[in-house]
């Protein structure tokens, strides 16, 4: 039997950004005989839609393109770390979403949001989109300030870990469900 592979994505590209402290706080909560391998879209570094082909036709010419359907190819699923950012999410996950096709359809994708109002505008719209891609999309918990998260964004004894527990439960039984992954 293989061990699960869960991508945890980076959804923000900005200095100064808390985006790698809530993902790796995510992936600390991994259960047992689960990999979690954080992927930070900045580090990523996609070309704004710069392919020539529609990624719908599934012709990527450019080689960041390319490595990042390898990517998200190798991953039995996603959770995305999701900041708010004027009611909307990051325009480097939109662009990381729209610049793949088929490598979304029946992708176990949960989402944890974070932000003031724990991210609950961001991934409203994100639903819809994970929806258009024909993700299996699966709501998580959304991290306030104050509340889970410092404004320096450090995990806060509050913070919902069982309800990313729970994430992680369904993101595996969803893969499982695709047969990506063995019972």
């Amino acid at each position: 039997m293989s061990t699960p592979l869960i991508g945890i994505v980076v959804s923000t590209s900005r200095p100064g950004r808390i985006g790698p402290k809530v993902a790796r706080w995510v992936s600390e909560l991994a259960p047992y005989g689960v990999r979690a391998e954080v992927v930070d879209l900045a580090a990523i570094d996609l070309p704004f839609l710069a392919d020539r082909a529609l990624p719908a036709q599934g012709e990527y010419d450019l080689p960041s393109t390319l490595a990042w359907s390898e990517k998200v190819g190798g991953f039995d699923g996603l959770i995305l770390t999701v900041a708010e950012y004027n009611g909307g999410y990051p325009a480097v996950l939109k662009n990381a979403l729209d610049t793949l096709h088929a490598e979304w359809a029946g992708m176990p994708v949960g989402v944890v949001g974070y932000g003031w109002g724990g991210a609950a505008a961001a991934t409203g719209a994100l639903a819809t989109v994970l929806d258009r891609l024909r993700t299996v999309r699966l709501d998580g918990p959304g991290l306030r300030f104050g509340e889970d998260l410092s404004p320096e964004g450090d995990v806060l004894d509050a913070a919902p870990e069982d309800a990313v527990r729970g994430l992680y439960d369904q993101v595996l039984a969803a893969a499982r469900e695709s047969a990506a992954l063995p019972v």
